[in-house]
């Protein structure tokens, strides 16, 4: 015997939720968060660090281990 075609609007809230539940998906491994690069224009608030820094551009070409002046 075939269901009897009932409206949305007419459903109980129960039967709503469990519809939507049906309905309701995942996103799976994609986020669905807009993501675009950063402006080069835009002000950065983040402080530039030392820590942050690549070590090799302040050592010394001139200090070197197995050299003494």
């Amino acid at each position: 015997m075939m269901e009897k075609f009932i409206p949305y609007e007419k459903l109980s809230k129960k039967e709503k939720r469990k519809r939507n539940a049906a309905r309701r998906n995942t996103w799976g491994a994609l986020s669905p968060v807009t993501r675009r690069p950063e402006s080069p224009k835009a002000y950065k608030r983040k402080k530039l660090r030392i820590d942050d820094l690549d070590p090799q551009l302040f050592a010394c070409p001139l200090e070197s281990p197995g050299r003494l002046w």
